[in-house]
């Protein structure tokens, strides 16, 4: 499962299969996000996943007026979708178990399919804009 959140709408966009998420993935997600035809620039927010770096993926962003940006590494709490994550594993994985993957994955889509409806105000408030940020930090050397 690979997806795209919007910042400010929180509309989710996703590619699932059944296999392995790889560039072909990520490709197919930027055709997604290009077919909404958006009228603001869009910048998608990507983890250092090498496949995420293909040059595949890279031009195809490109061509279709993506911006890719990459955060550091070791940092999911900067990413929406890493947020979102953690909610459908807290809803859907902890301590359940199902008896086979298209239970699983039917669970999955459930929950994902009610980010608007059921879980939209516990949502509204863990895909917030609010970053903590510092005026003056300082760097302790290591």
């Amino acid at each position: 499962m690979l997806g795209a959140l919007n910042a400010i709408t929180h509309e989710l966009i996703m590619v699932t299969n059944d296999s392995y998420i790889n560039a072909a993935s990520v490709c197919e997600l930027l055709r997604l996000i290009a077919a909404l035809r958006l009228t603001v620039p869009i910048t998608l927010i990507l983890d250092n996943a090498r496949y995420q770096k293909y040059d595949l993926v890279r031009d195809l962003a490109a061509s279709l007026g993506i911006e890719l940006l990459y955060l550091p590494a070791y940092s999911p709490n900067l990413n929406l979708i890493e947020r979102l994550w953690k909610f459908v594993k807290k809803k859907c994985l902890y301590s359940i178990y199902y008896k086979d993957f298209e239970v699983f994955k039917h669970a999955l889509s459930t929950c994902l399919g009610h980010t608007h409806t059921t879980h939209k105000i516990a949502l509204d408030s863990l895909l917030s804009l609010r970053f903590q940020t510092f005026k003056h930090s300082q760097f302790v050397p290591l």
